[in-house]
C-alpha cells in the first residue's frame, strides 16, 4: 500500500510539472522566469534555444518516465517499454546538455551555477550509462542507472517544492534560489542509491 501510494505521488507530480511546459506557449511568463533575465540574454538565440529544449523535452522525460517503474506494467508491456525507454532517453540526454549550458547563467551566481551544472552532468552521465549498459543487456546496471537518472529529472518536481518552502523561510528568494540549486537533486540523490541498493 505504501509503495502504491508512493508511485502515484511520484505519477501525479511527474505529470503536473511534465505539462508546466506547455504554459510558456499559451500564457505570458515574462512576469515569472524570463522575467528575471536580461533583455540581452533572451535575445540570445542560443540561450533562447536551449531553454526551449531544456524545459519541452524535460517534461517529455517527467512525463514517460514514471511508467517505467512499474514492474508488472513493464513485464505485460515490454515492447512498449523499450519504445517510451527510447524516447526517454533522447529527451533526458538532450534536456541535461541544455540545462548544463543554462547552469553558467543561472540566477545569483557562482554557487547556482554549479549546483545546476552539477545536475546536469549527473543525469546525462546517468542516463548514457543507462542507454549503454542496456545495449550490453546490462540488465541490473541499467535499472539502477535509470533509478538516478529520473531521480535527477525529478529534480524539476522537488525544486518546485523546495522553493516556495524557502523563500517563506527566508524571506529572501535569491538565498533560497541559492540553496534550492542543490536541494532540488542532492537528496534525490540519496533516495535513488537507497533504491539502487534493492535492485539485484
Amino acid at each position: 500500500m505504501k509503495n502504491k501510494t508512493l508511485h502515484f505521488l511520484m505519477a501525479f507530480f511527474a505529470i503536473a510539472i511534465g505539462l508546466y511546459p506547455a504554459a510558456y506557449f499559451f500564457v505570458d511568463m515574462s512576469k515569472g522566469f524570463l522575467g528575471s533575465k536580461s533583455l540581452a540574454l533572451l535575445n540570445n538565440m542560443v540561450w533562447y534555444t536551449s531553454f526551449y529544449t531544456h524545459i519541452v523535452l524535460g517534461g517529455v522525460a517527467l512525463l514517460v518516465g514514471w511508467a517505467q517503474f512499474g514492474k508488472r506494467w513493464r513485464t505485460q508491456h515490454l515492447e512498449w517499454h523499450r519504445r517510451l525507454g527510447k524516447v526517454y532517453i533522447i529527451s533526458a540526454l538532450l534536456s541535461a546538455v541544455a540545462g548544463i549550458y543554462l547552469g553558467w547563467y543561472a540566477n545569483g551566481g557562482a554557487v547556482a551555477a554549479v549546483g545546476f551544472i552539477g545536475l546536469g552532468l549527473v543525469w546525462f552521465f546517468t542516463t548514457y550509462k543507462a542507454y549503454t549498459s542496456i545495449k550490453a543487456k546490462q540488465v541490473v546496471i541499467h535499472q539502477k542507472m535509470m533509478i538516478y537518472s529520473y531521480a535527477a529529472c525529478f529534480a524539476a518536481v522537488t525544486l518546485r517544492l523546495w522553493l516556495p518552502l524557502l523563500i517563506v523561510t527566508l524571506g529572501d528568494f535569491t538565498k533560497a534560489y541559492l540553496i534550492v540549486a542543490w536541494l532540488c537533486w542532492v537528496p534525490n540523490l540519496w533516495v535513488a542509491h537507497r533504491l539502487a541498493k534493492q535492485v539485484s
